[in-house]
């Protein structure tokens, strides 16, 4: 139910896209039984378009009452069952025309069920009336801020830390058993050298970490005091377990990565997204910059706090580069164009986007490493020294950044030339010249062969593959892509094929990688799989493996100026 003073005849509307996620999701079709009336009764509605309406009134107040249907688990709409309430407010609540600065009261009541009984309530909005456990009325200064401060409701685990002086949360909404104090331990490091980087600003009553755990799931968003995340449990450590292990660095790494669009998206944000009111989509050919510069720092600071060594972010590195390096789309689809058509391209991923869409995230990062390394290498300026100056002209201040405002500020506090490097990087599809530049500060990045399916990149040293297809499996043994002009696209695989016999031998996901290493490059054999319900049959020539996973390793040997740099850099 929503009530306010509205004029006569007052439009409402539902936003049709949240900020941080690049694609129109149309949150008015979770709506339902739509009724609005005055004191009683009944108004009239009229449909203006498919998330807004007009109230035909007269003045005084309207009070709207609707349904929706919440039941998504992401961090980008809302979600009730017994376990658990979540709710970007985006997906809920519709702005009356005209009251977009106005103050919104939000007042959320415990789920009269014997399973909430135990529930508490988790948000960034501020309490007005709330009860011990969070659920009561809150207060929005406006409803940009509304929309901005996700809710959560669970039974769940609090965790408090203070990170330079700035109260912090952790909410952990799902069975889990996690080592309390190591979450506290590994998260304060983390959030207290992205705070130094810029000055201990902002200024915030507390950050709230709204973490769902899940069986197998992975994902984040951003705003402005906190963050939606959803993890699988096995990411989190248990009590008793030593070591940093894969799992547990990758929710750090999410972690280190929502955290920091503290300052990079939340603050300093693009004009292009600022000024969408989010009923149609926004644009921006920046957002390598901002999601890609935010990649190569979340892992970056994993490296500052002392969470992981300078090798394991080396692989982390090659890792990234490695995706690059198997995505043919690089060699045709900018990073500029992928930033700007993200609303068609990464968020709507099909078996062709390897092809045809690159990746502003990974892509991005590596850019954003490379541009780092040339700025330290050629001036007295770094990556972090645009960044917070970019906090102070644009962040600070609440003003949105336009269009290539971290190149021109790379540029003028550099004194270089950059435009070169930014129109082949950004603008051009040629290779980034990743292991010249690595070479400067001392590290030494190679390409090699594969190992196997699992293989992502970094240090491995099994048996390298000899032959492919230039297919991607799913674990069901379907055909996850195609590469262009491979050998499986000649024999004419496509996306959803289920693979079932090469050479005579029955293949699944599991066998996949030892089938291929049985075959000789060159020689055909005979593949089978089903499309649909019909069997297909073809003779398929094996190529010989592609050395396209990377390397990084520490040099032994290093020049004077080498060593400084990648002092300065890994400080190692």
């Amino acid at each position: 139910m929503v009530s306010l003073d509205a004029p006569q005849d007052c439009v409402f509307r539902l936003p049709n896209w949240i900020r941080g996620s690049y694609l129109v999701r149309d949150f008015a079709k979770h709506v339902s039984a739509l009724a609005a009336e005055r004191e009683g009764a009944a108004l009239a509605i009229e449909r203006l378009d498919k998330s807004s309406f007009r109230v035909l009134a007269p003045a005084g107040a309207v009070t709207l009452r609707y349904s929706v249907y919440a039941y998504d688990e992401s961090v980008r709409k809302a979600f009730i069952d017994t376990r658990r309430g979540f709710f970007n407010a985006s997906s809920l609540v519709y702005c009356p025309a005209g009251f977009e600065q106005s103050a919104f009261a939000l007042r959320v009541e415990k789920p009269a069920l014997a399973a909430a009984q135990d529930w508490q309530l988790a948000t960034a909005l501020n309490a007005v009336d709330a009860d011990a456990s969070g659920f009561g009325a809150y207060r929005a200064a406006n409803y940009e801020t509304l929309i901005d401060s996700p809710v959560e409701m669970a039974a769940f685990q609090r965790i408090d830390f203070v990170a330079r002086d700035v109260p912090h949360t952790l909410t952990l909404s799902g069975r889990c058993e996690v080592d309390r104090a190591r979450l506290v331990q590994d998260l304060t490091r983390i959030c207290s050298a992205q705070r130094e980087m810029f000055g201990d600003e902002p200024a915030m009553p507390r950050y709230w970490f709204l973490t769902h755990v899940t069986a197998n799931s992975y994902g984040g968003l951003e705003h402005r005091e906190s963050t939606a995340l959803v993890c699988a449990r096995a990411d989190l450590p248990r009590p008793g377990t030593t070591g940093l292990s894969r799992e547990y660095r990758t929710f750090l790494g999410l972690c280190s990565h929502e955290y920091f669009h503290l300052w990079n998206v939340k603050r300093i944000t693009p004009q292009g997204f600022a000024g969408s009111d989010l009923q149609a989509a926004g644009y921006s050919r920046d957002l390598w910059h901002y999601e890609g510069v935010t990649s190569y720092y979340d892992d970056l600071f994993l490296l500052r706090a002392g969470v992981i060594d300078a090798p394991s972010y080396l692989d982390l590195v090659a890792e990234a580069a490695t995706r690059l390096e198997r995505t043919p789309a690089r060699l045709a689809h900018t990073l500029a164009d992928a930033s700007f058509e993200t609303w068609i391209k990464y968020y709507q991923p099909d078996e062709n986007s390897p092809n045809a869409s690159t990746n502003y995230y990974v892509k991005g990062a590596l850019v954003a490493l490379c541009l780092d390394l040339i700025l330290r290498r050629d001036s007295i300026a770094t990556l972090d020294d645009v960044l917070r100056a970019l906090w102070q002209r644009y962040g600070r201040v609440d003003v949105p950044a336009p269009e290539g405002a971290l190149e021109a500020v790379a540029a003028e506090l550099s004194s270089l030339d950059l435009k070169p490097f930014f129109d082949a990087a950004l603008r051009g599809t040629a290779e980034l010249a990743l292991a010249e530049t690595l070479a400067d500060f001392g590290v030494l990045a190679q390409r090699r062969v594969a190992t196997g399916d699992s293989d992502g990149g970094g240090r491995n040293t099994a048996v390298p593959l000899r032959c492919t297809l230039g297919c991607k499996l799913k674990a069901d043994g379907s055909v996850a892509h195609v590469i262009t002009g491979s050998p499986a696209q000649q024999a004419g695989l496509a996306g959803g094929d289920v693979l079932i016999a090469l050479d005579g031998f029955n293949i699944s996901a599991g066998n996949f990688a030892r089938r291929l290493n049985a075959l000789a490059p060159g020689v055909p054999v005979e593949l089978f799989w089903f499309r649909s319900d019909e069997l297909m049959r073809a003779q398929i020539t094996p190529q010989a493996a592609a050395a396209d996973t990377w390397t990084l390793t520490l040099m032994d040997t290093l020049n004077a100026t080498m060593a400084a740099r990648r002092q300065a850099w890994l400080n190692v």
